[in-house]
């Protein structure tokens, strides 16, 4: 259903809940729930200490089409291409799952579908809206009570997905559009897949406001890599709850890259490490330029003992745009023999441009290996002046030194033709003088 009221978005959107849609009881039940939650506590405002650095009160006051389903619309999935990637390739429009424009996945033990369609899934009632929800965040409570569709993956256990699934998220609009889209990956004992996510807007679309939940679980000794490429243009903005569930024995990355085009980015990536010998790494890459913001909020949170985590964000900053990067790593006290490891590091290539930063390392248990660091610092003109007097040009000089910059987290890539392709959106964001 599309809704239209000339108020704030909270409005709009309690106005125009109705409801359970599925048939499913435990599905209907936790969606009512979370709406009474959301009802209860409204949008964060800056006051929140998760929201200090960044206020999406402007956004949250205008007025929008809520849900926003094109059914059938063209649209152009060119943009997302990534040379040397044969994957198999799934399209949601605003949010919904297109099947006319995605792939059939015909591997043996892997079923990936609508969300609307998995409702009737055993593993889909065990999982949903049990793992995000636990998290404070009224932005997850409102998906959940609304979010219409999605993409659902579920590997069953001991199989490898021997090709890449490519998610490909566009927003397109022809008036100012609120679309949720709700995901959720189970991935079973000894499971392997590798999934990577572009973003990218549609030519000529009216600003849109993306609300997105996306629940992992990662069973024992199941394996996933997972990537985030934010390529959409400055008229989309992006809220994004990632939830992953580790159990014993698994392993999660998860690479995370955001480039110069939309104006609002809040990534929450919360990992849950909730076994022994359980091993996490999240890697970073945000260029920005213009006025965007861009907010990245993690948690990496070790609950068992002998887990390993390492985390490592890079920011390069140009003209006016704002960078924030809130990181956190809790130790509980059953947590001991714990290796964790955090770092942030931020270039800024501007006067104008802001970094926030706040990197936080709790610990409860007295026998583990923790550090985390942050550094901040300007554009190293000696070493420009350097190459440039060995020939190299000046627009060459400063390229190389962006590369270098991000080199220890972009080496750290798997995949080397996301690897490959990544490095050229840095060098297609530089701006020079």
């Amino acid at each position: 259903m599309i809704t239209q009221v000339s108020s704030s978005l909270y409005q709009q959107l309690i106005d125009s809940f109705e409801g359970p849609s599925f048939g499913s009881e435990a599905y209907d039940t936790r969606r009512n729930e979370a709406f009474k939650r959301f009802k209860s506590t409204g949008f964060p405002s800056a006051k929140a200490e998760e929201w200090r650095f960044t206020n999406i009160q402007p956004l949250l006051n205008e007025s929008y089409h809520v849900g926003g389903h094109l059914p059938g619309q063209a649209v152009n999935v060119e943009a997302s291409i990534i040379e040397g990637v044969d994957a198999y390739r799934i399209v949601l429009v605003n949010g919904v799952y297109r099947q006319d424009l995605s792939d059939v996945i015909e591997s043996p033990g892997t079923l990936l579908t609508s969300l609307a369609n998995a409702t009737t899934e055993a593993v889909f009632t065990t999982h949903f809206a049990q793992h995000a929800d636990k998290a404070e965040n009224p932005f997850v409570w409102i998906n959940t009570a609304m979010a219409a569709d999605g993409f659902f993956l579920g590997v069953n256990a001991n199989v490898l997905v021997e090709k890449q699934i490519h998610i490909v998220h566009i927003s397109a609009a022809n008036s100012q559009k609120f679309y949720q889209t709700r995901n959720l990956v189970v991935l079973e004992k000894g499971a392997e897949a590798e999934i990577i996510e572009t973003f990218i807007t549609e030519d000529n679309s009216s600003r849109t406001f993306s609300n997105s939940v996306t629940e992992i679980v990662v069973s024992e000794n199941a394996k996933l890599e997972h990537y985030y490429l934010q390529q959409a243009d400055e008229q989309s903005v992006f809220n994004n709850h990632t939830e992953v569930v580790q159990k014993k024995y698994s392993l999660y990355n998860h690479y995370n890259c955001t480039f110069p085009g939309p104006s609002f980015v809040r990534n929450t990536i919360n990992v849950r490490m909730d076994d022994p010998n359980v091993e996490s790494h999240l890697y970073g890459i945000t260029l920005l330029s213009e006025n965007q913001l861009v907010d990245n909020h993690t948690v990496v949170d070790h609950m068992k003992p002998h887990g390993e985590s390492y985390e490592w964000y890079k920011n390069i900053l140009q003209d006016s745009s704002t960078a924030v990067f809130n990181g956190k790593i809790f130790v509980r006290l059953d947590a001991q023999k714990t290796n964790a490891f955090q770092q942030n590091n931020n270039m800024l290539l501007s006067s104008n441009a802001t970094i926030n930063t706040k990197p936080q390392l709790e610990i409860f248990a007295d026998d583990v290996k923790c550090s985390h660091g942050c550094t901040i610092g300007q554009f190293n003109d000696e070493a420009k002046f350097y190459l440039q007097a060995r020939g190299i040009g000046e627009d060459q000089a400063r390229t190389l030194l962006v590369h270098a910059f991000a080199f220890d987290v972009t080496e750290r890539f798997k995949n080397e033709a996301v690897k490959s392709h990544v490095n050229n959106l840095v060098e297609l964001g530089l701006k020079h003088d």
